[in-house]
């Protein structure tokens, strides 16, 4: 792959990476910051990468892992409260994005592969090198947490990624 071809690739998902950063981060300066140290170790190791076709799964594998390392450096958790701004317009729907805010990383995740982004199954197991089943159960769990959430209940799993 060249310079070029890696830039086009990473321009074509670059929402995706920084919105996918800023779910498990809840900072624009640590999203901003993961993403390009991401990117960065992406060139670096994009001798690694097996088939160009999953350029994008990898990439975002990539992004997560940066996310989890910076949050372990920094003696953060995933969690936290929503920030008084957000570096983007706000949600469609505010009591639905707080919900979501409130589940934990690994459930959230799911929920923000699959349905903001678009990924199947398959891809989101690729993606956070877990089974397919285990992403099912994930989404089904989470599916209902945000359920509950939304209808005034509480959350009943809060743990890191």
């Amino acid at each position: 792959m060249t310079n070029r071809e890696f830039q086009t690739r990473v321009l074509g998902c670059e929402r995706r990476l920084y919105g996918i950063a800023y779910m498990l981060l809840n900072s624009a300066a640590d999203c901003e910051d993961a993403v390009q140290e991401a990117l960065l170790r992406a060139w670096r190791r994009l001798g690694t990468l097996r088939e160009e076709a999953y350029f994008e799964t990898w990439l975002m594998r990539i992004v997560i892992n940066e996310c989890k390392q910076l949050l372990r450096r920094r003696g953060r958790r995933a969690e936290g409260p929503l920030p008084e701004t957000l570096p983007a317009p706000p949600p469609p729907n505010p009591e639905l994005y707080r919900a979501l805010r409130a589940l934990d990383a690994r459930h959230r995740i799911v929920l923000t592969l699959k349905y903001i982004d678009g990924y199947g199954v398959a891809e989101i197991a690729r993606i956070l090198c877990v089974p397919q089943g285990t992403v099912a159960s994930r989404l089904s769990r989470a599916r209902k947490m945000l359920k509950d959430q939304l209808e005034g209940g509480d959350i009943h799993a809060n743990s890191p990624i």
